[in-house]
């Protein structure tokens, strides 16, 4: 599996996507006429996502109703553009044709958001969504000639039913990015029915846009948490620093100026307008390549391409090198000696300056991490500036810097360690007991993927030369998705604590917790003991997942036992499994061993 490029998360947050009919035009043409070719060429997938990411329970069918009231009003529109109903927000219109579907608002319950307007309403229906997509059914698999004789016969409602059931399982996932997939879903589609072994061509190249669905749906949850939960500040924090790593050469007024076109989008995308947020990144992406010649020496070519290819073509490009004439350090933020009349005369000026200097000197670390120096930064002049000589106060910086990073680089190298001494498995289920320990509130398809996840991390990092901020940037992601989005989401006091305290710290707070104290675990197994011969039906990888189910309810059932007996529990499970599946009555044998299971859990 490739490495994931953490540095070029924000450049994949903003580029246009190469969508189904996106336009191919060079660069220099005007980029908000293709812009609106390309909103006005796909609204009918625009109005699949947005619909389907709202009312995530709504039928195919009714998502096609809505379509085609979306695809009346773009006809008179294009027709005559004067009309006042043309005059309105895009989102606004959506919203409101979704609101006037008859039964719809009281049929899915979201009736009480089309009673406010404008800004209440857009943030009603995105507090609407769902992250846990349990209540949806199992996501529908055809045969593989099925799914060619599908495509062959109505190629346009079966990628538009494609498009809905992403969409809907991924609800807090840009637009652009869902279109990226659909468009690699449709060439992958196209090349696998040509194949003989279509199957095996289906499984081979679907992994890698799942791994990039799932890898930009962590980000742009993250971001979009980090903004709606910490304010703008953190954001603009999080994409300074990024951005300074992946062009060490741009000037801090040239990104202070970038800053504020991404800023800008970033209400839409999150909101879920969809063409907001397809507008506001297709106007980052010009002004990336519009003055390339001051932000990177890597992406002429990229910015030469056409639209299609330059989003992933930038993405792709390493880190720009650093410059010659940039010293080790910045020695205005800790040897000047009017540090602080300059921090007071524009504090936020100053701290974006600070972050921006560091994070271009340090391409070693991870976002977090720059994230909390400027944190311990800010902390220590608040300190030295109230003191009587606060030079000799913050000369030292550079020690509470180091120190900070030597801490984050234990924790790391603590994770990694446990990636060495333990399989793969046996990794996961050290996770899977210590999350639901932390959590146990969370449901169980929360938590075993959220312990898949930690295992994908440390996998993908801990044999990389950058192995620390790998580490810590993809950590960092499963700690977002484990605090969740919605603001209504309440996990216990502890979890709560870190995820809402302090956005750069969050990890630390993490590692210091313990099980939870104030859960109550349920009165009764719910048949957590009651195996059946069906078991010796699941496939391997079936197999596994009913094993990880099995630990998270056991933990939830059992928090007070320790790992060893956890594990101990586990393996007599697997025992019985093996057992049972080799006997000549295997419904039988479960029926016998599966007491002597539940006695074992009593007594432990």
């Amino acid at each position: 599996m490739k490495q994931l490029k953490l540095t070029g998360f924000v450049i994949f947050f903003f580029f246009l996507t190469e969508s189904l009919t996106l336009p191919t035009q060079p660069q220099d043409v005007d980029d908000v006429r293709i812009t609106q070719k390309f909103i006005d060429d796909n609204i009918g997938y625009i109005t699949i996502i947005a619909f389907a990411q709202y009312i995530q329970e709504a039928s195919f069918e009714e998502v096609e109703m809505l379509v085609k009231a979306m695809t009346e009003y773009r006809d008179k529109c294009l027709a005559d553009r004067t009309l006042p109903e043309c005059s309105k927000l895009a989102n606004e219109v959506l919203l409101e044709n979704i609101c006037a579907m008859e039964g719809l608002p009281q049929k899915y319950n979201f009736s009480h958001c089309c009673h406010k307007v404008d800004f209440e309403r857009r943030l009603c229906f995105f507090h609407n969504k769902k992250a846990d997509i349990g209540l949806l059914p199992p996501l529908p698999t055809l045969d593989p000639e099925e799914k060619c004789q599908t495509y062959k016969n109505n190629r346009e409602s079966f990628l538009n039913n494609y498009v809905y059931e992403v969409s809907r399982r991924n609800p807090f996932v840009f637009a652009p990015t869902l279109l990226t997939v659909a468009a690699r879903f449709e060439e992958m589609t196209k090349t696998c029915c040509e194949e003989q072994e279509k199957a095996n061509c289906f499984q081979t190249k679907a992994e890698p846009f799942i791994y990039y669905l799932k890898a930009l749906s962590s980000y742009q949850k993250n971001a979009c948490r980090a903004l709606m939960k910490f304010g703008r500040q953190i954001l603009q924090s999080i994409n300074i620093a990024i951005l300074s790593q992946k062009f060490p050469k741009i000037g801090f007024k040239q990104l202070t100026s970038l800053l504020e076109d991404v800023s800008s989008k970033y209400d839409g995308c999150c909101e879920g307008d969809v063409v907001q947020c397809i507008r506001g990144r297709s106007k980052v992406m010009s002004h990336i390549c519009s003055k390339q010649d001051s932000i990177s020496s890597k992406i002429k070519d990229c910015c030469e391409k056409k639209i299609p290819e330059r989003g992933e073509c930038i993405i792709y490009s390493n880190k720009d090198d650093r410059p010659n004439d940039l010293s080790l350090r910045e020695a205005k933020f800790i040897e000047s000696d009017n540090v602080c009349e300059k921090r007071d005369a524009d504090q936020a000026n100053f701290m974006a300056e600070f972050l921006y200097e560091y994070s271009r000197r340090h391409p070693e670390l991870s976002t977090p991490e720059l994230l909390r120096i400027a944190k311990v930064y800010k902390d220590l002049l608040k300190e030295c500036c109230n003191m009587e000589n606060p030079p000799e106060c913050y000369r030292h910086a550079e020690n509470r810097f180091n120190e900070t990073t030597e801490k984050s680089l234990k924790i790391v190298q603590r994770e990694c360690e446990h990636f060495q001494n333990l399989g793969k498995d046996d990794l996961k289920y050290h996770y899977l007991i210590n999350l639901t320990k932390l959590a146990p509130q969370l449901s169980t398809e929360e938590l075993t993927f959220l312990g898949k996840e930690m295992v994908m991390a440390l996998t993908t990092c801990c044999t990389l030369s950058e192995e620390f901020a790998c580490v810590d940037n993809l950590v960092d992601l499963v700690l977002g998705e484990l605090c969740g989005i919605n603001e209504n989401r309440n996990i216990n006091p502890a979890v709560d604590h870190c995820c809402k305290t302090n956005f750069a710290f969050r990890r630390s707070c993490f590692e210091s917790l313990e099980a939870d104290k104030t859960y109550v675990p349920p009165s009764t197994s719910q048949g957590l003991f009651t195996f059946h011969a069906d078991l010796c039906q699941a496939h391997n990888e079936e197999l596994q997942r009913k094993k990880d189910r099995f630990l998270v309810n056991l933990v939830k059932l059992k928090p007070e036992l320790a790992g060893e007996e956890l594990w101990s529990l586990l393996a007599d499970f697997t025992n019985v499994v093996e057992k049972c599946c080799k006997a000549q009555e295997p419904e039988a044998c479960f029926k016998e061993e599966s007491p002597k299971l539940a006695a074992k859990s009593q007594a432990a």
